[in-house]
């Protein structure tokens, strides 16, 4: 295996998990390699659970195996990320950890401390070492970079969380001025936090599988090394950085350079709605009728022709026209999608998708429902036939008679348990009519319930497969 190289420190990562490094550690190793000059990385372990002793033992080189469907050929590549320079505990290695807030190189701080990771915590102390929240972290940090530097503007860092929130850099300046304020730091480097550092929100997207222990053995004699650290994940890749100043975080954390796809923007929301939409809608729409026709994983769904012709209609006739960005780059993708769908080397289980349907149902599919019906006075096939699918799925609760687990809010759950027996007509009109699921009472939608309550009578008449083919067939 390689050796690490040495560069200039300029990133400080707080997270060692298998998304960091193999998202964004493989991405700045990619730069590094193409003479982009991005620098290296020090990782940062910012909880007390865990251990270093594997990173250390490697001298943090690792293996990233990227596998799945590109260009409609299976795609594999492995790339030794060596821009790694060290990894420090917080808590055990305190000080050498809080001397990276002196580095002049220092330029990005990243995270991924999982979406409760970003919380504020009026328990934290400026006194801890460190604080307990990764706030009180990075607050206590950027206020000894603060004094040390005698508060120069240009010593400030751009702040990229790729925690799974919206407005996750919004959010997180928020939690680091209360701590300020909690403390009662000065004046001067509240005004140089809040000026001096970019806070940046982001969105990020890869499936990053971690370690593949089963096949640990065999990759040992393919690569004809021992990696106990390796990560695998998807080729698809996608980092949204979005910043007022977006020219200088481009400038200072230059990935765009490598050709990598990484998209600097003052307005993350398109890609987030076409994220939400494309991906995850498409997610939503198709799995409860995927399950109930007999399907297990994403990957078998993409091998059934019924299925998959049904989840196309989803994606490319109904979701897709609704994302307000150009077309081709919605086309484009919307083929990824269809690949990650595909992928064979990952298994994502339909009844782990269902999970909350309801809720996603909201965000992730409703929107288009609405907005198709608005623009041109019709209402979507194949999203209404998806509604009536999640309400077959939450009523039986069997398939082939053996019983599956629905999850779901407390209220979801009662509702169906009350109105399970209840005719098709009358359960969606009183579905819809739940304000308190939809933030709205559907049944005001002229004609929605006559469409879904039609689309739910074929799945009671002719079972979800039947009523699939019944309605890819109008």
């Amino acid at each position: 295996m390689k050796k690490k190289v040495s560069r200039p420190v300029t990133v400080l990562q707080f997270g060692e998990g298998n998304f960091l490094r193999g998202f964004v550690d493989y991405m700045i190793d990619v730069a590094n390699e193409k003479r982009s000059h991005v620098g290296n990385v020090r990782i940062v372990k910012c909880i007390p659970q865990g251990s270093l002793e594997a990173l250390k033992k490697q001298d943090c080189v690792y293996t990233v195996i990227l596998r799945g469907i590109r260009g409609g050929e299976i795609y594999v590549e492995k790339h030794i990320v060596t821009s790694v320079s060290d990894a420090v505990d917080a808590y055990e290695e305190y000080d050498d950890y809080a001397k990276t807030a002196a580095s002049p190189d220092l330029q990005v701080i990243v995270s991924n401390t999982t979406e409760a990771g970003i919380v504020y915590d009026g328990t934290d102390e400026l006194s801890m070492t460190p604080p307990k929240s990764f706030p009180g972290k990075l607050t206590k940090l950027l206020y000894e970079r603060f004094k040390h530097f005698y508060g120069e503007e240009d010593k400030g860092l751009i702040i990229l969380p790729a925690e799974l929130i919206d407005k996750n850099g919004d959010k997180l300046l928020e939690c680091c001025l209360k701590l300020a304020e909690l403390w009662e730091l000065s004046p001067s480097f509240i005004k140089w936090l809040k000026n001096n550092n970019i806070f940046c929100n982001t969105l990020v997207d890869r499936i990053v599988t971690g370690y593949p222990a089963d096949e640990a053995e065999a990759l040992k004699k393919e690569l004809g090394y021992e990696d106990r650290l390796i990560v695998t994940a998807e080729p698809f890749a996608l980092w949204v950085i979005e910043s007022k100043r977006v020219s200088e975080v481009a400038r200072r954390f230059p990935l765009y350079k490598a050709n990598l796809p990484v998209i600097f923007t003052n307005d993350l929301s398109p890609y987030r709605e076409r994220k939400v939409r494309i991906l995850n809608g498409t997610h939503t729409s198709t799995a409860l009728a995927a399950y109930l026709s007999g399907i297990d994983t994403v990957g078998d769904m993409m091998k059934d022709p019924t299925l998959r012709a049904f989840l196309e209609k989803v994606m490319f006739g109904e979701l897709s026209p609704r994302v307000p960005l150009p077309a081709d780059e919605v086309k484009s993708f919307a083929d990824s999608v269809i690949e990650r769908f595909a992928n064979p080397f990952i298994k994502h289980n339909l009844l782990s998708i269902s999970l909350n349907s309801v809720s996603k149902f909201k965000v992730r599919v409703l929107p288009t429902i609405l907005e198709t019906h608005e623009q041109t006075g019709a209402l979507s096939d194949y999203l209404c036939f998806a509604l009536a699918a999640l309400v077959k799925f939450y009523s039986a609760g069997e398939r082939g008679g053996i019983p599956y687990k629905v999850s779901d809010d407390a209220a979801v759950l009662d509702f169906f348990h009350e109105n399970k027996d209840k005719p098709p007509h009358d359960l969606v009109i009183k579905f819809l009519n739940r304000e308190d699921f939809w933030d709205r009472d559907l049944m005001e939608v002229p004609g929605f319930a006559e469409k879904v309550s039609e689309s739910l009578v074929e799945i009671n008449t002719r079972g979800m497969r039947g009523a699939v083919e019944w309605i890819l067939s109008k």
